[in-house]
């Protein structure tokens, strides 16, 4: 018989995750992330930049996740990431870069809490915030194309996340 969410027997847990979407302004990319943190027990959301639409096209996608998640939105992510490395957050950029380690390779750090930084979907994350990130990290591609959706690659680096911080 299938399961569902009224069912299931998974146990909710949180990690000490943080994700912080960088310039990331598409309302079903904003409501798919709401569901994949809540999903995956991420601690808290905070979208970074002037554009977040919240409205109803966020709403078709996050299924009411965004009434469970903490999130914030603030103006800078690299105002953000330097107050949470003052706070001793490990931070790790998700983004393909000239010195990037892939994903199946990186080992996360489980004694201290993680801001995970993904990045608009057009330009990625900036120059400025992978420059104080402790890590970078990338998913390995195999066809044509150099990305993949924001979406998708937060399910893949969560997924990796949560498997090693059980």
């Amino acid at each position: 018989m299938q399961l569902n969410h009224y069912n299931t027997n998974f146990k909710k847990k949180k990690f000490p995750i943080t994700l912080i979407c960088d310039n990331i302004s598409n309302a079903p990319n904003i409501g798919s992330l709401f569901r994949i943190a809540d999903a995956f027990g991420v601690e808290k959301l905070i979208f970074c930049g002037a554009h977040i639409p919240l409205g109803r096209k966020m709403t078709k996608t996050s299924r009411a996740t965004e009434k469970v998640m903490d999130y914030s939105i603030e103006p800078s992510a690299f105002e953000v990431i330097k107050i949470l490395k003052s706070e001793d957050y490990y931070i790790i950029s998700l983004e393909i870069t000239n010195n990037s380690q892939p994903i199946y390779s990186f080992t996360f750090p489980k004694n201290k809490p993680i801001a995970l930084v993904v990045g608009d979907e057009n330009f990625g994350i900036s120059d400025e915030v992978l420059k104080l990130s402790d890590a970078v990290i990338h998913i390995n591609m195999f066809g044509q194309n150099s990305s993949m959706n924001v979406v998708q690659a937060a399910n893949i680096a969560l997924y990796e996340m949560t498997k090693q911080l059980m």
